[in-house]
């Protein structure tokens, strides 16, 4: 079996960047054309010692003109959040975006901007895709369980999480940790921290050719009883370190899709969840009902001297799903497609044999 390669340039060197750059690099079927630095310390030094690898001969620029005048096939865009210009800039070029950047549907922009976003792909006759762990692997999961059913009445994603070693305040603080347990707006800052669940939401619905009738988010946090040192940042007493926020789509009133992800920190968390599980628990409810647990550990050579080294593979899921769909995305017609519009996205060129 014969497999095309893929030009593709980075798009920031972050800790997903970071993640991406290696597997692209170690990759049989993609080469590394180009890599865009967001930093001006970065510009000039070689990706392969800004992502902890061997030096492979391409220099981070900060000059997009130059990125897209090589012509890739397509952008691996790692930012943590999408800019809208940059990504419209990318996609009338003519380049596809693959992306963790918090897109999946793009719903979760204003309507101007997504449109925009469908505007470039149209004028570029490129496409824009979006994924990562969760959301979107882990939708994909669920999505590929119903095929196992001639009845769904619902799905439930339930995500379950000790984030106590996660330190990303940049991630975290937007979800409300942090935050007074009594702040009135300690509801709403839940909801728009974690919008893009609510892409997420459209994505398994679509996937089951259903029209919701609303997309509703319902949340729940618990305090810490005591100052929590979280290494760059401490959560003081009586404030937010734990959150339990479910978004959820309803067709006449009944919730037929659910994504719900509860994640603490600490010892000293007041009601103090106790987590059945670290992972996901997938659940199809229909004829039959199928059950899915779903967890994720190092591999038996896996060697770590510090929290950060075992960090290292969440950024590893987040990065992959984006670069596991770059052959289908680049086949794929103009617009902001999702897995539902995509081929089956396959893991080739990864299989490692002693």
């Amino acid at each position: 079996m014969t497999s095309t390669n893929h030009r593709v340039v980075q798009w920031t060197t972050g800790n997903v960047g970071k993640s991406s750059v290696q597997a692209l690099a170690a990759h049989p079927h993609f080469e590394i054309v180009g890599c865009f630095a967001w930093s001006p310390d970065k510009v000039g030094k070689d990706i392969g010692e800004l992502c902890g690898i061997d030096p492979i001969g391409i220099a981070a620029t900060d000059d997009v003109d130059a990125l897209l005048s090589l012509k890739p096939d397509c952008v691996v865009y790692n930012p943590m959040w999408p800019d809208v210009d940059e990504l419209v800039r990318i996609l009338t070029s003519g380049t596809n975006v693959v992306a963790s950047a918090s897109f999946i549907t793009g719903h979760n922009l204003p309507e101007t901007d997504r449109e925009r976003i469908q505007q470039a792909c149209e004028q570029g006759r490129s496409t824009m895709f979006g994924s990562g762990v969760s959301p979107g692997f882990a939708e994909l999961l669920a999505i590929v369980a119903a095929n196992a059913c001639d009845q769904v009445d619902r799905i439930t994603i339930a995500e379950s999480s000790d984030t106590t070693f996660y330190d990303s305040p940049e991630t975290e603080k937007p979800v409300g940790f942090g935050m007074r347990m009594d702040d009135p707006d300690l509801p709403e800052a839940g909801a728009r921290g974690t919008a893009v669940f609510a892409e997420a939401v459209r994505l398994v619905a679509d996937a089951l050719g259903t029209e919701l009738d609303e997309i509703t988010c319902v949340s729940e946090y618990a305090q810490t009883t005591e100052d929590l040192d979280l290494g760059s940042w401490i959560i003081e007493k009586g404030c937010v370190a734990g959150v339990f926020i479910r978004w959820q789509g309803r067709v006449g009133g009944e919730t037929v899709v659910e994504l719900t992800f509860r994640w603490r920190k600490g010892q000293t968390l007041q009601p103090d969840w106790k987590l059945e599980r670290e992972g996901w628990k997938i659940t199809i409810d229909g004829r039959p009902t199928v059950d899915m647990t779903v967890g994720f550990a190092p591999p038996p050579d896996f060697q770590a001297t510090s929290i950060a080294d075992y960090m290292v593979l969440g950024h590893i899921m987040t990065a992959m799903p984006p670069i596991h769909a770059i052959p289908a995305v680049v086949s794929a017609p103009p617009g902001i497609v999702t897995y539902n519009d995509l081929a089956l996205t396959l893991p080739r060129g990864i299989l490692r044999t002693r």
